[in-house]
């Protein structure tokens, strides 16, 4: 029996008027998922405890049948884990994300969390400068994916009320960037990067094609070295992880999974979706277990853009669920788990708590079946599973 997990990231949204009042999941052209719907098992999910916040950290690792309230320790630490970072004591890794800051008179705003989505390769040479003139023995800059990137800080604040960037999208950010208590260090840290970043040629070359600065770093999401069981060890299955972003690869290789690297892979609409099914697929010849999220609805949804998302979503369905479906006749018998992590509404343009809509789909056993994959059918479906953690071993065992 093959096993397969797929992540939309964010795809949950609300009723929008524009669409008649109805989600983009229920707008959207996605035959494959409303199969899978249809044919399995469809309910609610609750990814995110009452108790951590709604982040795409604590909701992965709840789909991948880990309870956030046992082996969460802060996003950082996971993302550390994808790049082969093994975190000593005391040190602390935080998110390292590349932003566009609007200096205004009295007050300064998040105008980009993501520096427009910048490049992996154009990011790079700005890491390893703000390493080469702020790091040190107890400071390390690494190079991540396109804005993500990785701070090491031994003896770190790890208890510095940080904030993710995306939840300030054209806010101000004041607040956050202050001189007293656990965040003055991270403040003055953020502050030493304005001029190492406003001083590199990137910016003069971001300047020419019309692109706004790189010229902050934002720190956030800090945590120390989590602990897990492997599925090995807990289920007896081995596979891959496919995924463009470090948190998911992060989560798989904790899980005793291999983190494949896929070329093109962005995390965003223009990401490789053949190569993350083909290496899937290759995957699952040897093993028998593989995670295949994709990023692109969530950062969709961050932008607060209608056309995007629905684009995301309806790509999601079609490059990558329907392929994989098609791909997986090859390889005999296997289950099929479907969800979303969390919602990023529109509206909203930060995630959000509600239930997600889930399906589990065996390919030898169908189910009573739902109307489609969306949220008010899975809300009529009339099932809410209150530990998402859970699924995993409905998934394995079949119950």
């Amino acid at each position: 029996m093959k096993y397969i997990i797929l992540v939309g990231d964010g795809m949950g949204d609300y009723p929008r008027e524009e669409l008649g009042g109805r989600t983009l999941l229920e707008a959207a052209k996605t035959p494959n998922m409303d199969r899978l719907a249809k044919e399995g098992l469809l309910g609610l999910a609750q990814t995110i405890p009452a108790d951590k916040d709604p982040g795409s950290d604590v909701a992965n690792m709840s789909i991948m049948g880990y309870d956030p309230a046992k082996y969460h320790t802060g996003r950082s630490p996971i993302e550390a884990a994808a790049m082969g970072v093994d975190l000593k004591p005391g040190e602390v890794a935080f998110r390292c994300n590349l932003v566009t800051l609007d200096h205004q008179p009295g007050r300064v705003v998040m105008a980009d969390y993501a520096a427009a989505h910048i490049k992996s390769e154009e990011a790079a040479p700005l890491i390893r400068a703000l390493d080469a003139a702020l790091g040190g023995d107890d400071l390390r800059f690494m190079p991540g994916v396109s804005y993500r990137h990785l701070l090491v800080w031994k003896d770190g604040p790890l208890a510095a009320a940080t904030v993710p960037p995306h939840d300030r999208t054209g806010q101000a950010v004041d607040d956050v960037l202050s001189d007293s208590g656990d965040l003055s260090r991270v403040t003055a840290l953020t502050r030493a990067s304005w001029p190492v970043l406003s001083a590199h040629p990137h910016n003069q070359e971001r300047a020419a094609r019309g692109l706004g600065p790189v010229n902050s770093i934002w720190l956030w999401g800090q945590g120390t070295k989590p602990s897990f069981p492997t599925l090995k060890e807990r289920y007896g299955l081995g596979g891959v992880a496919i995924s463009a972003v470090d948190l998911v690869r992060g989560l798989g290789r904790l899980a005793g999974l291999d983190p494949v690297d896929v070329s093109g892979a962005t995390g965003y609409l223009d990401t490789n979706y053949a190569g993350k099914v083909a290496a899937a697929l290759e995957g699952l010849k040897t093993g028998d277990f593989a995670f295949v999220h994709v990023e692109a609805p969530d950062e969709a949804g961050h932008g607060g853009k209608l056309e995007p998302k629905m684009q995301a979503i309806e790509d999601f369905d079609a490059k990558v669920v329907g392929p994989l479906l098609e791909g997986l006749k090859a390889l005999g018998p296997h289950r099929v788990l479907l969800a979303a992590d969390h919602y990023t509404p529109l509206s909203a343009r930060t995630h959000t708590r509600e239930p997600v809509p889930f399906v589990l789909w065996d390919s030898e056993v169908k189910g009573t079946g739902g109307e489609g994959y969306n949220e008010p059918a899975a809300a009529r479906a009339g099932l809410l599973v209150p530990q998402a953690h859970t699924l995993l071993e409905r998934l394995v065992e079949r119950r």
